[in-house]
């Protein structure tokens, strides 16, 4: 992998055709920042909870998300994903950032060194715990593909990874209040996941995710400047290493087949049923695949790769920074109406 990620550093030398991709790109999220701002008020108050619900919060009683009707629980995860209810959630901080994520450490073929005795508590994980890693030996890859892999897993590991970081930003950290929802968001985001696509430079594959996360569906989110600690993040997580990508990966094959199964159980027309489980499953294997790969790769090989995200933060900023010098002032009327 390692020449991979040289060969992919010498390509991104930044010539006048990649300079130009990614300021059209950073132009077409700048826009649709300036062009989508207003509507988030009048969707909050058009999701009022019905009286019975009303109701029970009244009377003291908790409330978990299978409480509410359909329409309820609809509005509410718009209101979660539009970000009306941000201020009102303690922030969550990142498993990745945390200390104890740099003493992360698996066995040789991928599984933890401690298991917990009791299966319930080690399901049930703590948001602010380093999620498990496999539970049974991973795959060797040459018992997965009779190929070799190809060169371009290190940018589709980018691109998976970028997505999964954004999905738990996005949901605070708990997936697990709606797989089914954080698993479509992982979708969208990732070209590798959901498309099928195969992005061939990093440039490309982390143009495309920050583009995806940027864009009016998730328009609350943070824009751009969330994109930039997306980039710290990915980055943070190829300096924890191996280990700590398997764990990433294990607890990403977990949302997927909670989403999966959270699936089986809606209520949708067949069509999308269908088209949704077939996304999910292809995914599931892709993401297991990578797990296999970067459990075989040498530890070094991160760093390599972590310095390509860090040219492409860096080439993001200074055509941002050039934009913004670019950019015609507004002049002021001669003339104004008293």
């Amino acid at each position: 992998m390692r020449e991979n990620v040289i060969e992919e550093m010498r390509q991104m030398q930044q010539d006048g055709e990649t300079k130009r991709k990614m300021l059209e790109m950073l132009k077409r999220v700048h826009l649709e920042e300036e062009t989508n701002d207003a509507e988030v008020d009048d969707e909050f108050e058009d999701s009022m909870l019905s009286q019975e619900t009303i109701q029970k919060v009244l009377s003291g009683n908790d409330l978990n998300l299978e409480d509410l009707s359909p329409e309820e629980r609809k509005q509410f995860q718009r209101a979660i994903t539009s970000g009306v209810l941000s201020k009102m959630i303690e922030p969550w901080e990142p498993w990745w950032l945390k200390p104890s994520a740099r003493a992360i450490s698996l066995r040789q073929d991928g599984t933890q060194l401690v298991r917990p005795v009791d299966d319930q508590a080690s399901s049930e994980t703590s948001l602010s715990e380093i999620p498990p890693g496999p539970e049974t030996p991973l795959l060797l890859l040459c018992e997965l593909t009779s190929r070799d892999p190809s060169p371009l897993l290190p940018v589709h590991l980018l691109d998976v990874l970028y997505s999964y970081c954004f999905t738990l930003r996005l949901y605070n950290g708990d997936w697990r209040c709606d797989p089914l929802g954080a698993a479509m968001v992982v979708l969208s985001v990732s070209a590798i996941l959901e498309e099928g696509r195969q992005p061939a430079t990093v440039p490309e594959a982390l143009g495309h995710c920050l583009a995806r996360t940027c864009s009016s569906e998730y328009k609350h989110a943070g824009g751009l400047r969330l994109g930039q600690i997306l980039l710290d993040d990915t980055m943070g997580l190829l300096f924890l290493g191996s280990d700590a990508l398997v764990c990433l990966l294990c607890d990403l094959q977990r949302l997927i087949l909670a989403g999966g199964t959270m699936l089986r159980s809606e209520k949708m027309r067949k069509e999308k049923n269908v088209e949704a489980r077939s996304k999910l499953r292809r995914a599931d294997k892709k993401v297991y695949f990578l797990m296999c790969w970067a459990n075989e790769q040498p530890g070094e090989a991160w760093s390599s790769l972590a310095s390509l995200v860090e040219v492409e933060k860096a080439s993001m900023a200074a055509i941002e920074e050039a934009r913004n010098l670019t950019k015609e002032p507004r002049r002021k009327p001669l003339i104004e109406e008293l």
